[in-house]
């Protein structure tokens, strides 16, 4: 391999890697940040917030059952450990967004919102993909190469009539 190309990918592979914590945690507090403050805003149902949800056609009870699971996904991303909760959160939020995204297409009620609603999709996504290990269900503990059913040896088959 020549030099100047694999010097190139080792300081590219590293400058990412010191990166990716960075983006990872901006994400995550972005998401976080958003899921609180908006869960907040629901389990009060501030005129502004009520009156979007009726718009959209929700019923106003529904701003209490999002806004707590919104607070409680805040709390499982931001919390150490739990990785199997944070997935959880991660698909709360992924399906909070995207369904909210629907809700304003399909009614046509605020379509002025699907962009940060777009936004928060994208981030919600960032974050998920750029976890650290520790917040992972499923542990990679090395990068070796998947064997596949090719590679293995076969033992030598016989036809018999």
């Amino acid at each position: 391999m020549d030099t100047r190309t694999e010097s190139s990918v080792i300081i590219g592979r590293h400058g990412f890697a010191r990166w990716r914590p960075v983006a990872y945690w901006l994400a995550t507090a972005a998401v976080a940040g958003e899921l609180a403050l908006g869960g907040i805003w629901d389990i009060a149902r501030l005129p502004f917030v009520a009156d979007l949800m009726t718009g959209l056609g929700y019923p106003s009870y529904f701003l209490v059952l999002l806004g707590t699971w919104k607070v409680l996904g805040a709390f499982a991303l931001l919390i150490p450990g739990h990785a199997l909760l944070k997935e959880w959160a991660y698909a709360g939020a992924f399906f909070t967004y995207t369904g909210a995204i629907a809700s304003h297409l399909t009614t046509g009620y605020a379509v002025g919102e699907v962009g940060l609603l777009a936004v928060l999709t994208i981030l919600t996504v960032l974050s998920w993909a750029l976890r650290p290990a520790s917040r992972r269900t499923l542990r990679q503990t090395s990068a070796a190469p998947l064997v596949t059913a090719s590679a293995t040896p076969r033992a030598s088959r016989t036809l018999s009539g």
